[in-house]
């Protein structure tokens, strides 16, 4: 069960921001986007990749790949939120799947990336998305977390030594910090 009703949580965050990086719960655009440069910065020759941004939200990933001319070979979002997935399919012109990470069936691909993804899962849902995407996919998984102990609240924390001891038998872990405070992404390749 998740920590809180994540449709919910991000149907009054839109409400209140907008359809736009707040909406979707990052303090900033430029934080969001710090965050997309340091996910992209572990996948290898994007250019021939077939990448699924898991929790895509509004596809925001996807528009700064765009922007930055650093496409994949083919980009698959999915997300659980109509509203969301709609305005991914109306701004990106690219695949957007209505996909709940934890139940549905997943698309092959390449690498998995989330942004956020796990923000508001348990430990134990966080897990279950990682194993469901490294089964799925031919490379591994790219992912940040938020960066602190563990906590009764509305977000999923972890430490970087706990979600590698975690995942260790998973693939190889490769953990990257320093990038943004309370913030740290992991790689494991499968």
């Amino acid at each position: 069960m998740a920590r809180i009703d994540q449709k919910s949580f991000y149907l009054k965050s839109i409400q209140k921001y907008g359809k736009t990086a707040r909406g979707v719960a990052w303090s900033d655009a430029h934080r969001q986007e710090r965050r997309f440069s340091v996910l992209l910065g572990q996948v290898d020759r994007i250019s021939e990749a077939v990448i699924v941004d898991a929790g895509c939200g509004f596809g925001d990933l996807f528009l700064y790949m765009k922007r930055r001319r650093v496409l994949p070979k083919k980009y698959i979002g999915i997300d659980m939120i109509d509203s969301m997935v709609e305005e991914a399919r109306a701004k990106c012109r690219a695949e957007i799947l209505k996909r709940d990470m934890l139940k549905d069936p997943l698309p092959e691909a390449d690498w998995y990336l989330a942004s956020g993804s796990f923000n508001l899962l348990t430990r134990f849902e966080t897990l279950l998305a990682l194993r469901r995407f490294l089964e799925v996919s031919r490379c591994g998984v790219i992912f940040n977390l938020l960066k602190g102990r563990e906590r009764e609240g509305i977000f999923n924390y972890w430490m970087p030594e706990e979600i590698q001891r975690a995942c260790r038998t998973f693939g190889r872990v490769t953990i990257y910090e320093g990038y943004l405070e309370g913030d740290f992404t992991v790689k494991i390749e499968s």
